[in-house]
């Protein structure tokens, strides 16, 4: 017997066939994204991998043998300097693309491998006029999970060392970092990485070290000295909420009170750049030691941040060979404090106060600065996509010569995903 079927009913059943189709591979996808999660971070941490359907873009083999991430986030800015403090015509403009990153997580099978993998693709921001070549790479680690508290990675990425470095370029509530960071962080290197996170009752604690080549990123040899690179984190009262210690300013409006407190060390031996894995190349090694204090607390919308930065050398190569006049290492002492609150409107205003001081034997060359700053932010998806207008008074005391000031705005707009 012959059955014919209208086409109405030929219509429905394909239909039906399409939506089973795609709800198996929605329900698959977030069958593979839960059991990735024991072995993958979901927050922002520059340290680890990130796979989650909430940034980004995600990619999973169907047979759960691989797995991917893809974001991008690029910031675009513009700014100005005054001539003086009393002088309001612009001594020099600032119109770029500041960075422009693409960022690929992941995981590999079942095996407890992960991956992350970052790019640059602004000149500013690949070190080219340093280095003298085009640093795309910026970011290539690969990790393994040996327990839910402890893992290790190897690669390049960036070392445990201030709270500001670590924390990403994209989660600052300036435009961008303080002069303190600018001036001491150590970076990123090549190495070996090991974190473990644990807790005594409802105070938590972060380990983290490095042992890596430091010569910095990018570098095709090394010499026979290392760098080797501690940090400790205490959280008193509790984890923030999403890792919000490692974000600038209170986006999740911490319901109780939140503190970090930080401490990091790192020993560079035989360095051979003026700022140890960052810089210009020195015409000898010299031994560069780098600490770092800080602390972040946050409130219902307020966030106080501060840090202490102080690096010490055993010589100054350039100096004692009289060669360029900016070949020597940078070694002295500097603060940085923020302090700011976040409205209901997601509209934040800042405030930050930067002081660097060098040292003794550097007083000819460096000035002691000072810089007064006031922010203004509109996260319109959290740090992902936001309007930052930022204005700065420098003041600059040299011991020889006059002090100077001057006046700098700053504005910039990010987008990513």
């Amino acid at each position: 017997m012959q059955i014919c079927l209208s086409g109405e009913w030929k219509t429905h059943k394909i239909l039906n066939l399409i939506f089973y189709c795609m709800l198996k591979k929605v329900l698959w996808s977030f069958c593979l994204l839960f059991w990735a999660a024991p072995v993958l971070a979901q927050t922002e941490l520059d340290e680890r991998a990130v796979i989650s359907f909430d940034k980004g873009l995600g990619f999973f083999a169907p047979d759960s043998s691989f797995g991917l991430n893809l974001r991008f986030r690029m910031q675009n800015r513009m700014g100005m300097n005054t001539v003086s403090e009393t002088n309001f015509s612009p001594e020099n403009f600032e119109a770029n693309v500041r960075r422009l990153r693409l960022r690929f997580d992941g995981f590999v099978g079942q095996s407890g491998l992960t991956y992350y993998l970052q790019l640059s693709f602004s000149r500013g921001d690949q070190g080219w006029d340093v280095t003298g070549f085009p640093g795309i790479v910026r970011d290539a680690m690969v990790f393994y999970n040996f327990t839910e508290n402890f893992y290790m990675g190897m690669g390049q990425g960036k070392l445990p060392g201030n709270r500001q470095r670590v924390i990403s370029s994209g989660q600052q509530q300036f435009a961008d970092r303080s002069l303190v960071n600018a001036v001491f962080n150590i970076d990123r290197d090549f190495g070996i990485m090991a974190y473990y996170n644990n807790q005594i009752g409802n105070f938590h604690y972060n380990l983290k070290g490095a042992i890596s080549s430091g010569e910095g990123r990018n570098i095709q040899k090394t010499d026979d000295g290392l760098a080797y690179t501690g940090r400790l984190e205490l959280l008193p009262l509790g984890k923030f909420i999403k890792d919000g210690d490692f974000l600038e300013g209170d986006l999740f409006r911490e319901p109780t009170p939140k503190i970090s407190i930080g401490a990091a060390y790192s020993f560079n031996n035989k360095a051979r750049r003026t700022l140890g894995q960052r810089g210009y190349e020195l015409p000898a090694s010299a031994d560069i030691t780098s600490a770092f204090l800080d602390v972040i607390a946050k409130y219902q919308g307020w966030a106080l941040q501060g840090e202490y930065a102080t690096r010490i050398t055993s010589g100054q190569p350039g100096l004692e060979e009289d060669m360029r006049q900016d070949l020597y290492i940078f070694t002295g002492e500097g603060v940085n404090g923020q302090l700011s609150f976040l409205f209901p409107n997601n509209t934040e205003l800042a405030a930050r106060y930067t002081y660097v001081k060098p040292h003794e034997e550097l007083q000819n060359l460096e000035p002691k600065t000072q810089i007064y700053t006031l922010g203004a932010s509109h996260y319109i998806t959290k740090h992902r996509n936001k309007f930052q207008l930022n204005f700065s008074y420098h003041d600059q005391q040299s011991r020889f010569f006059e002090t100077n000031g001057h006046w700098n705005v700053m504005m910039q707009v990010e987008l990513g995903i």
